[in-house]
């Protein structure tokens, strides 16, 4: 499988970027996208998408750092990239204080521009948190379809999750799924409506280390496959199936085939 988020370019990753991807390679996870959060980011996240076959890596800017100097033509000139499989990540968070809303709006609202005006039909990343209600009309407003969107890192609870689908777009799960609290019981049940051909499984390393390996401190690509685990126990599916539906959507929403993964141990320039 492939892990369909996580942020290479963070320092607890980056460091030690090849025995990560051997590591996840090792455990059945073939490859992963490296999701950009600055302009700065989506250079470096291009980087190592060149450096590494079995690597991708999206184009955007996170709501969370919208107060940060941004250079969109670089976003988009990054978006041209045969290695980018996405827009983003893009969006809303009202969890936190900073950066002031308003700027977050200002953002997003400029950033589907950029992407609208760019004509680069490729599959965006959302962050939503705690924003489902002043997102989606947002979304449903860019007049861009949706079914290119997808809510990374679903925190939400049944009724977002209901809101999400009728909109149109996709969900995925990160290892918070797997955590038994009971801020995490709306969340697996979340997991459980889903359309099958609407999912997908994801990490958002170096974050949300997924049972049963969450006292480690980073979270790794290696651990997404103990997350679609989860998910597929929760569903009550078989395991290879669930395995197939994952694949095979990573394979309609992003382009990428885990089976066309480079399998050798080394880094290999593309």
């Amino acid at each position: 499988m492939i892990d369909t988020h996580c942020h290479l370019t963070f320092s607890q990753l980056l460091t030690r970027v090849v025995q990560v991807l051997d590591d996840a390679r090792s455990a059945g996870v073939a490859g992963a996208i490296t999701v950009s959060t600055t302009s700065q980011d989506v250079l470096e996240a291009a980087g190592l998408a060149r450096r590494f076959a079995n690597v991708w890596f999206t184009s955007g800017v996170h709501p969370l750092n919208c107060d940060e100097p941004i250079d969109w033509p670089t976003v988009v000139a990054a978006a041209a990239d045969p290695k980018c499989v996405a827009w983003g990540e893009l969006g809303l968070d009202r969890h936190y204080d900073r950066p002031p809303f308003h700027l977050q709006q200002q953002v997003l609202h400029d950033q589907l521009a950029v992407i609208s005006d760019s004509r680069i039909a490729l599959p965006i990343v959302v962050h939503c948190r705690k924003a489902f209600d002043d997102l989606l009309p947002i979304l449903r407003q860019s007049g861009l379809p949706a079914d290119r969107f997808v809510f990374h890192c679903f925190t939400g609870n049944p009724d977002e999750a209901r809101q999400v689908l009728d909109f149109g777009a996709w969900i995925s799960f990160t290892g918070i799924v797997t955590f038994t609290n009971a801020s995490a019981k709306p969340i697996r049940e979340a997991a459980r409506m889903v359309p099958g051909d609407r999912i997908m499984i994801e990490t958002d390393a170096p974050f949300l280390t997924p049972e049963p390996h969450r006292k480690i401190r980073t979270n790794e690509p290696q651990y997404s496959i103990a997350t679609a685990r989860n998910v597929a126990a929760l569903r009550s599916e078989p395991w290879d199936e669930f395995h197939a539906r994952i694949n095979a959507n990573t394979s309609r929403f992003f382009g990428i085939d885990p089976a066309d993964c480079v399998t050798s141990d080394q880094p290999k320039n593309v």
